[in-house]
């Protein structure tokens, strides 16, 4: 069931960064993930008005480093697909985000991991790279800020798993509304327009709010799973873009692209197993 739920994770996470980087092309990606996260937090916040929990100032803490590293990888994150391929940007952002959690996870933490889930997690990272693989010499764009919105999910990931199970949603919440406060000034600093038309900003609100679905299910499922075998699962999303790109931009994918999704799949098959 927890690899069920991880995936469902990388799902949710797949499509909101597939819409937020259709939506980035459109307006300023920096801008775009302001209303993002607001929509989160909105989401968020109703959340726990209604399910409440006794969050301890410890879990607020871990909820509160988990939104500064939220906001600085989905500013970063939509900034670099309204720049470059978004084929690219996303799974580049991932290794970052797939690989210090799980190094962490296993050296910090003192994880230990069946040979399945380890070969797992170890085909897992070059199937990320091969679909981020153009070949065209394109693509490069965007991938400094891919990198920085890696090291930002990685902040993420790791914090929120160290928000107690029984915490209940105010740590989401603070993680939310911390993540709009750290992406406030990254929006000053790049001149981008605070304003976005109605439309575009409610589209951008609801994919925060898909967003705070997919951090929901990503706790959920840390303290149901090992946290390395979990964030690998959930960081498979990069698959999704791609595929979507297939199915509704009619890209074509390349032969190393393929080749990915079908690691990534064996990798999946391999985890689970473990």
């Amino acid at each position: 069931m927890g690899e069920l739920t991880a995936l469902l994770a990388a799902l949710c996470f797949g499509t909101t960064h597939f819409a937020g980087g259709m939506l980035s092309r459109r307006a300023a990606g920096m801008t775009i993930s302001l209303y993002a996260q607001v929509g989160g937090t909105v989401l968020s916040v109703a959340a726990a008005l209604v399910f409440g929990g006794p969050a301890t100032a410890q879990a607020l803490a871990w909820g509160a480093l988990s939104g500064l590293g939220t906001g600085v990888g989905v500013a970063f994150l939509y900034r670099g697909m309204g720049r470059g391929a978004m084929s690219v940007v996303v799974p580049v952002s991932d290794l970052g985000a797939v690989a210090v959690p799980a190094a962490v996870a296993v050296l910090a933490l003192g994880e230990r991991l069946s040979v399945p889930a380890a070969a797992g997690i170890v085909l897992a990272l070059p199937s990320v790279w091969l679909v981020s693989r153009t070949g065209d010499g394109h693509g490069a764009a965007g991938v400094a800020d891919a990198l920085v919105a890696g090291a930002g999910f990685a902040v993420q990931f790791l914090a929120m798993a160290r928000v107690p199970a029984d915490a209940g949603f105010w740590p989401i919440a603070v993680s939310r509304a911390v993540s709009v406060c750290a992406i406030v000034p990254l929006v000053l600093l790049s001149s981008a327009a605070f304003r976005l038309p109605g439309v575009t900003a409610l589209k951008a609100a609801a994919v925060g709010a898909l967003g705070s679905v997919a951090i929901l299910l990503y706790w959920y499922v840390t303290h149901r799973q090992l946290v390395a075998v979990a964030t690998v699962l959930t960081a498979l999303y990069p698959a999704i873009p791609v595929v979507l790109a297939m199915l509704f931009l009619r890209e074509r994918a390349r032969r190393t692209q393929v080749a990915g999704l079908l690691g990534a799949g064996a990798a999946v098959g391999l985890i689970a197993v473990g």
